[in-house]
This record gives structure tokens, C-alpha cells and sequence, in this order.
């Protein structure tokens, strides 16, 4: 990190130019300050903006007379000539009534009032980020219409758009200056892990539903772009500090630190530069779900097959004759890590303009960009297991080159795991370290049956004593010694760690190192992904119209050394690429707009997509201010990573990817048992993905077999391999401003086709499925299961409606409120087994009041957010998440002559602790105070 703070002390090295300097003050219709207003001499690149108290001063190699125009988001454009530095410079501009008339420019690729945007959009500027109530700008997107969040972590939000979303959410995308911040071996977005700071980003804008024909693969259900400000525009040092509390039934009361710095120097109009830096420690939402995944209540007390939600290692079960099913004893999640959260991330750039100051007209706007971004730090991940993420890495590298009407980008994103780990394997392999589970369910048994013959015990005291003895080898009714393994005589036969002894820290220690999953819980990723993009818009070239082309190209390198992928002697690669085209224009007095798109995709194993998008806005009134649009097009995803080249063995299962190249990868071998070599079987075989996807049963029919013995009840695993999954959207809309009221409505109806899903299969260890050979192998027990990638046939819907509806009364107070319906359908009929996994309220209600100015440099805001139980599904659990209603508020003041502002906050004030994901930590309650000095 030291280069960051070298870089920064060069920032203000002084350089000379002849240039002619201005000073003035930027006001509103009351004439109080607007900081952070734009000030940019027309016709060149020099800008700069207001400060705290709405002054700024200007340099520019321009000569006198010039023209600067002042912007502001929320505010109306005003220009002014100035002839001479001794002018003496006032603009006042007025406040717009709406926030419809804010420009947006990711619906099109294009500037455009988001009143005339052709599809669905939400934006956060710089206004609302400041008055947010939220503890960040991040949290406080989900006070945004048609944005739900799936909380898995106090650091780890995953954004939800229209449904179908878990925490590991890759059907949504998220661009940060232009890049994709997915995790290269996991698909997707870590949260704001290596997003913008607060006081570095200028707006978000986000897409709620399917935007492939412009932004191609995985932009399925939505996509969000986060820009930062530029330093040509925005100079000086910024910095935050924030403390606060947060609260929650299993944590307790703890602190929490937030620090941001960013310093920008614009030392010419040719040259600026700008560093970032934030930290961010606080203590994790313990997740102590005790509920139990087994019928028989909670704990082993009651229940000797008890597997708590969020206890691990009593997913180790058998069943032991006489005895019934029974499970391990496990450990809590909060005793398998340090329960404590850290995040750092910076950031670099530097921004040349070779041409600012030419008289060309296509030169002086051309901008090349050089930026270095990373994040490191720990926080949980929910996935098909709860995953500790110690120190994780992330950093992404861009070089662009963009002007009035093009940009071209290359950029490369790497993550390091670090000392990252899967609590279940931990806890797992921490028992095996104390006993194995040969000894501990021997002990168990024969603990079992015979205090019940001896001492008369019934079912419940029984095994109750049972797991005395075989977690603590202490029978204090009758002598029993720990059982010895004759097949393993060295197998650990001792106590239970207890988890606060010094032998639990230690095999804790000893397993997170270890990444071989039989004994160990560490992964490893060194993953890489490389991206291009490019686009051009021929406004200034064509008349009849508005044309834009582009493309884009992508390879994904995989580097886990055989810990997650079948990369075991070599890194994995795959190529994708698209190319599209937009057509744009207005007719009849530029009250109906046209907007066509057309993008081709192309990966490695799959066919290419064509995804088509046709939209029609209308402006009618007699100011063109009721807007209405219509939309279709098409979106689809590519399955991850994981779904093509996954290759791990966990143990009761193993995953395997369905890329064809990856089936013969993953190889394994089993031990027959002594039934199937008493029939002529080798001691040992060979399976390979080939035989998951290709000789295999379903799961129930297995089941059902193993209850009746009928063959009859078999079922052969129809598998084909994974394909992308499609979807067709159609939406309509109305916007408009009505007696002083922006309204905002919305309506989509979605079609899903070959959605992606995962299914458990049985593979025989010898015969081919349907011989007498395959059903004798299943009886021996000489059977994998395995977890495989593929496609449902069932027809999926989704349809939903929203409405956003705000205004300003009593002079400045703002009030708002918006309402969203979602829900889906499908044919369960055609493939009972499918998950589908919606994980989204089917009613959601939103509301915000507050008055920035309230009185002289005071200013206050509120959220209320109220939403239906919803059911979850995911592959580590399902379950109903229950309605909730939560409450944010801040109040804030600025001192104007430290160019500070204070705010005291809370987040989900007075309410009980809630959770947005089953199997994660409910949600507390957070208060802070704040103190950002040149916001």
C-alpha cells in the first residue's frame, strides 16, 4: 500500500501553466449554496466543481470571452459568459420538480432523460446518496423500487431484481466504472467488496429486468452500474469517519469503524489524477439458526438425528440398527470463525486529455484512463455451504480510451481465496481429528443398547448416555472402553473438542490450512478473467438516426489447483465474445421514439445466442410529459463456472460440471464392497463424470428401491448436458409529472426457458443401468451420488407490477412511496424435483419523507420498508422468511466553514432482529454518527 501514499504526495507537487483564472459562487432559487455543482467552460474539458459553501474557482488556457455552464443534478442547466477574471460570477439554478428529468445513460448506451427511457430504471445521484439513511449508499439501494437485497453477511448484500436470486446471485450483473466486478471462478458480485466509496461515487443507475441485447451474456434479470467522479471534475481531499453500534440477539452489542479517504488533483487540463481508500471492521451477524433440517425437534436432547441449521458436523449421520438414525454431535457456526468483518478496498487512477485544449472538434473530448482497483478483507458467504472468506482478494486493472461518442476498454480481474474455508468441512474434520466416525457411532451403538438392557433406560435416556459416552469416552454407569477400529487401528478414538480448548483451536487451525476436503476445509482460487469492450455511436456521422455498434470479448483462465475445478495439472480457459448494434429515432414532432437492438453471443460449448430488444416510447400531452413505453426482448445466461468444470469431491457427493471436456477430467476411485467382490467385482473401480451424466438413476427412484427392493421403481437419470438458460420479457410503463408528481409505473411478464438447475443422481458402481448387475450394485451399497449440472424442461413465468410515486410538499418536505407485486409460475408437474428458487416477497411497500433543509444547514430523512413472508430456497436450505417491517432515519447538519457535515443515524430503529436469507444472521439493528469533510 505504501506506493498509494507516494503516488498521493505527488499530487500536489506544484506545476505552472499560463492560464487564466475565475472565482465565483454557485446559489439556488433562495439563494443558499449548491456544492458539488459542475462548472465546465463550454467547448473545452476544464470543469471544476463548487465547494462546501457553493464557491469555486476555475483555470483554463482558454482566452476571454468564454461561456461555463453550470450543472447540478436535481437542477436546471444555466450558462453565463464571462469576459473578464474580475467578473464578479453568481449563477442561481432552480430546482427541478422531479426526478424524471435526471439524465440516465446506460438504458440506451446513450444520454437521455430517464422521463424517455425506453425500459425500466432507477438512479441514485449524488443528492441521494448524501441524504441516504442507510449506513452506506450500498444498503441504502434497497430503498430503491424493484430492488429487494439477500443478506448473507454484515458485509456481503447480494442485489435481487425480479426474482430467482439467491446470495450467489448470477443472473445479475454489476459494472463499476465500466467493469464487471463478478469473481472470476464464482460468477458473482461479492457484495461492494470492490465497488465505489461513498464519497467517490457520483451515481448508480440500475436496470431491473433483461438487458443482453445491449450488455450480453448473464445480464439476465438486471444489471447495476456504479460510476465514480471524475477528477478533472471533482478535486480536493475528501474524507470520512464513521463509528457506530450494531445490535443483535446472538452478538450482542458491538462497534463498528468506517474510514474513507479520497485525494483528486487536476493538474492540468491535459492531466489528473485520483487515489481512494476505506476500511470497514465490524462484527459479523451471527448466524444461530438452531432449528433443525430433521424431523424430532431441536437439539440431540430430544432428537439423536438433530442437524441444526447453523451447527456442523451433524450432517454426519447413519443408520445403526436397533438404534435409528443418528447424527453427530457438531459445533456452532460462531465457534468455526472469529466472527469479526474487515474490508479494504483502494483504488487508482490516473485520466489524460492529449487534446483538451485543441480547436479540433473531435479531439479535445478524448480521455484515456489508467485505474487499479482491489479489495481484501473477511466476511461469510452462503453458497451450497456457509463459507468463512479470510483474507479474500480482488483487484481489477483497466486501461479505456473514450470520447464524445465512442469508448474502448480492456481490463483484467484476479482473486486470491487467501485462508478462506467451508465451515462444514471444518466442523466435519475436527470431529474425525478427536474420533472417527467408525469409533463414534461404534461407541454410540454399543453405548445405546446396552444402558437400555442394563439399565433399563428408555429410548430418550438412552441416547442421551449414548452420546455422553461417544463424545466424551465417560461411562459413569458401567465400564466401557472407545472403540478400535480392526479395519484402522490408528483411527482417533478419543473425546470431543470442546470448542473452547486449546485442541479445538488447534485442529481448527490445522483443518483450515488443509484443502483436501477429506480431512482439511481450505479452497484455493487464483482465477483470472480478461474483458474487452468496445462501442461507437455514429450520431455526429449518420442523420437519419442514431447507430451504435459494439463488441465485446471475454476468457475466463481457472486456477483453484484442483480444489473447486478439474484443474488439477493446469489452469482451465474458455473464450466468449458478442457484437451488437442499436438503432435509435424519434418521429411525429419527436413524441413516439423507436429503439432497436440486435446482439450476437458466442461461448466455447455452447450454440450462439441472438437477443433482440424492440422498444416504443410515446410523449403525449401538450408538454410531452406522460410518457408511456413498451418493450420486448430477449436475455440469457451462460451457465458459471462452476456448472461447466466444477470437480469436487465432498465427501457424501460430489459435484461435477457438464462441460464435455470436463466429464472424462474428473476421475475417482471407489472401494467395492466384500458382496460385490464375492460376485466376481474388482476390489476397486473407476467413475468419471461420463458415468454421472450417462449410467445413472434418479435420487427418489433410489430411495424408493431401497424401501420396497422393487426394480420396477428404478428411474434412468435422463441428464443432457447444461445449456444457457433463455428468457423473453415483455414490459409496459408510464411515466410522468402530474399536478407536481412524478409517477412511475410499471408492468413485466417474463418467460423462462431451459432455466438453469441442479440435480442428485445415483451411478452404479458396475452394471449398466437397467441390468440385473446395476440393481445388485445398488443393494450391496456400492453406489455414488452425484450432484450435477443441467436443465429443467418445466415452463417458468414471472409477472409483476410496480408503482413509484413522489412529490415535494409543505415547501421542501419530500415525501414518496412505491409498491411492487412479484411472483412467478411453473408446471411442478413436469419436473417435480425442480427448485425454483423466486426467494422475493410477492408484495413490497417503500416510503421516504424528509427535508434536506429544514432549517439553515439542517436537514433530516426517513425510510420505512414492509414486505410479505416469502419461501426461500437455496441449495443449503429452505424455509419461509417471515414479513418484516424496518425503519431507517438521519438527521444531518454541515458546518460550513470546516466544509463538514454530521449525521447521526440508524438502520432498522426500535425494530426486531430479521433475516432476508434462510441459514444467514439476522439482521440487527445499526446506529452511527458520521463525520465526511468536503462530501
Amino acid at each position: 500500500m505504501r506506493i498509494y501514499f507516494i503516488i498521493l504526495s505527488l499530487f500536489f507537487c506544484g506545476l505552472s501553466f499560463a492560464q487564466n483564472s475565475i472565482s465565483g459562487l454557485v446559489t439556488d432559487a433562495n439563494n443558499q449554496p449548491v456544492p458539488g455543482a459542475n462548472i465546465k467552460v463550454v467547448g473545452s474539458s476544464s470543469g471544476t466543481t463548487a465547494g462546501f459553501d457553493g464557491k469555486f474557482t476555475l483555470k483554463t488556457q482558454n482566452a476571454f470571452p468564454f461561456t461555463i455552464e453550470v450543472t447540478m443534478l436535481g437542477f436546471t442547466t444555466q450558462t453565463l459568459e464571462v469576459t473578464s477574471k474580475e467578473q464578479e460570477i453568481v449563477v442561481a439554478i432552480s430546482e427541478e420538480s422531479t426526478a424524471l428529468n435526471e439524465i440516465v445513460v446506460s438504458a440506451s448506451r446513450a444520454p437521455e432523460r430517464v422521463l424517455e427511457s425506453p425500459v425500466t430504471i432507477e438512479r441514485m445521484g449524488i443528492k441521494e446518496i448524501k441524504n441516504t439513511t442507510a449506513p452506506s449508499f450500498y444498503d441504502g439501494l434497497e430503498n430503491l423500487k424493484d430492488v429487494h437485497f439477500n443478506t448473507s453477511s454484515f458485509s456481503f448484500k447480494s442485489v435481487n431484481t425480479r426474482g430467482f436470486a439467491t446470495v450467489a446471485n448470477t443472473r445479475f450483473m454489476q459494472l463499476v466504472d465500466g467493469m464487471d466486478n463478478s469473481s472470476p471462478a464464482l460468477n458473482f458480485v461479492l457484495g461492494n467488496l470492490l465497488g465505489v466509496s461513498d464519497i467517490d461515487v457520483a451515481n448508480v443507475e440500475i436496470l431491473p429486468g433483461a438487458s443482453s441485447a445491449l450488455y450480453g451474456a448473464n445480464a439476465f434479470n438486471g444489471i447495476m452500474f456504479m460510476n465514480s467522479r471524475s477528477p478533472f471534475t471533482k478535486e480536493g481531499i475528501s474524507t470520512y469517519f464513521k463509528y457506530g453500534r450494531t445490535v443483535q440477539t446472538a452478538a450482542g452489542d458491538n462497534p463498528f469503524y468506517d474510514f474513507g479517504i479520497r485525494a483528486a488533483k487536476k493538474f492540468t487540463d491535459h492531466f489528473a489524477a485520483k487515489v481512494n481508500f476505506n476500511v470497514l471492521s465490524a462484527t459479523e451477524w451471527i448466524a444461530s439458526d438452531e432449528r433443525s433440517l430433521t424431523d424430532g425437534g431441536v437439539g440431540h436432547m430430544i432428537n439423536q438425528n438433530y442437524d441444526g441449521l447453523n451447527s456442523y458436523g451433524d450432517e454426519v449421520t447413519t443408520f445403526i440398527p436397533n438404534v435409528g438414525q443418528v447424527s453427530r454431535t457438531g459445533y456452532r457456526e460462531q465457534e468455526l470463525n472469529d466472527n469479526k468483518i474487515e474490508s479494504v478496498k483502494a483504488d487508482f487512477s490516473l485520466h489524460i486529455k492529449p487534446w483538451a485544449t485543441t480547436s479540433s472538434g473531435w479531439g479535445h473530448d478524448i480521455e484515456f484512463i489508467l485505474q487499479h482497483k482491489l479489495g481484501f478483507g473477511n466476511t461469510i458467504y452462503q453458497g451450497a455451504n456457509r463459507y468463512a472468506l479470510k483474507d479474500f482478494y480482488m483487484d481489477q486493472t483497466k486501461f479505456e480510451v473514450k470520447g464524445k461518442n465512442f469508448f474502448a476498454r480492456a481490463y483484467m480481474s484476479t482473486e486470491d481465496a487467501g485462508n478462506s474455508y467451508d465451515m462444514r468441512f471444518a466442523a466435519w474434520n475436527v470431529n474425525r481429528m478427536a474420533k472417527s466416525d467408525t469409533n463414534w457411532f461404534t461407541d454410540y451403538a454399543k453405548a445405546f443398547q446396552l444402558s437400555s438392557a442394563l439399565l433399563g433406560l428408555n429410548a430418550y435416556q438412552a441416547s442421551n448416555y449414548a452420546r455422553t459416552f461417544a463424545d466424551t469416552n465417560v461411562s459413569p454407569a458401567f465400564p466401557l472402553a472407545p472403540n478400535v477400529d480392526p479395519l484402522n487401528p490408528s483411527a482417533p478414538n478419543g473425546p470431543r473438542f470442546a470448542p473452547d480448548s486449546a485442541q479445538f483451536r488447534n485442529a481448527l487451525a490445522s483443518v483450515i490450512q488443509n484443502p483436501d476436503l477429506t480431512q482439511g476445509a481450505k479452497f484455493i482460487d487464483h482465477s483470472k478473467l480478461y474483458h474487452g469492450d468496445i462501442n461507437y455511436n455514429f450520431k455526429d456521422l449518420i442523420k437519419v438516426g442514431e447507430v451504435q455498434v459494439g463488441g465485446s470479448a471475454r476468457q475466463y483462465v481457472m486456477n483453484s489447483e484442483g480444489t473447486i475445478f478439474t484443474d488439477f495439472d493446469k489452469p482451465l480457459k474458455y473464450n466468449e465474445f458478442g457484437v451488437y448494434g442499436q438503432y435509435q429515432n424519434k418521429f411525429m414532432d419527436d413524441r413516439l421514439k423507436f429503439t432497436g437492438s440486435l446482439r450476437y453471443d458466442k461461448s466455447k460449448n455452447f450454440d450462439g445466442s441472438v437477443s433482440p430488444r424492440v422498444s416504443l416510447t410515446y410523449a403525449a400531452g401538450d408538454n410531452k410529459q406522460h410518457n408511456f413505453r413498451a418493450s420486448y426482448q430477449t436475455g440469457f445466461r451462460n451457465p458459471t463456472t462452476q456448472d461447466q468444470y466444477i470437480g469436487l469431491d465432498l465427501g457424501p457427493f460430489a459435484l461435477i460440471g457438464s462441460a464435455p471436456d470436463n466429464l472424462s477430467r474428473y476421475v475417482e476411485t471407489r472401494n467395492v464392497s466384500a458382496a460385490g467382490q464375492a460376485m466376481g467385482q474388482p476390489a476397486t473401480i473407476t467413475l468419471t463424470g461420463n458415468e454421472a451424466y450417462s449410467n445413472s438413476y434418479s435420487l427418489k427412484s433410489v430411495q424408493d428401491f431401497a424401501a420396497t427392493g422393487d426394480p420396477t421403481k428404478l428411474v434412468v437419470a435422463n441428464i443432457g448436458l447444461v445449456k444457457p438458460e433463455k428468457v423473453q420479457a415483455f414490459e409496459l410503463g408510464y411515466r410522468s409529472v402530474v399536478e407536481k408528481m412524478s409517477v412511475d409505473i410499471t408492468g413485466y411478464y417474463n418467460i423462462y426457458n431451459d432455466f438453469l438447475s441442479q440435480e442428485r443422481v445415483i451411478t452404479p458402481y458396475y452394471g449398466a443401468v437397467g441390468t440385473p448387475t446395476s440393481y445388485a450394485a445398488l443393494a450391496n451399497g456400492d453406489r455414488r451420488v452425484f450432484q450435477i449440472y443441467t436443465n429443467t424442461d418445466a415452463k417458468i413465468s414471472s409477472s409483476g407490477f410496480g408503482i413509484g410515486l413522489s412529490r415535494k410538499v409543505y415547501s421542501n418536505y419530500e415525501v414518496g412511496v412505491n409498491y411492487n407485486f412479484s411472483d412467478f409460475d411453473f408446471d411442478e408437474s413436469s419436473d417435480p424435483d425442480f427448485a425454483p428458487g423466486f426467494n422475493t416477497p410477492k408484495h413490497r411497500i417503500k416510503g421516504s419523507f424528509g427535508n434536506d433543509k429544514l432549517f439553515k444547514n439542517f436537514g433530516f430523512n426517513t425510510n420505512v420498508r414492509w414486505n410479505t413472508e416469502y419461501l426461500w430456497q437455496s441449495s443449503f436450505a429452505d424455509g419461509m422468511v417471515p414479513e418484516n417491517v424496518v425503519f431507517d432515519a438521519q438527521i444531518n447538519y454541515a458546518i460550513p466553514f470546516l466544509k463538514s457535515v454530521v449525521k447521526i443515524g440508524g438502520a432498522n430503529i426500535g425494530g426486531k432482529d430479521y433475516i432476508q436469507v434462510i441459514g444467514a444472521g439476522a439482521i440487527g439493528q445499526q446506529y452511527y454518527a458520521s463525520w465526511t469533510i468536503n462530501p
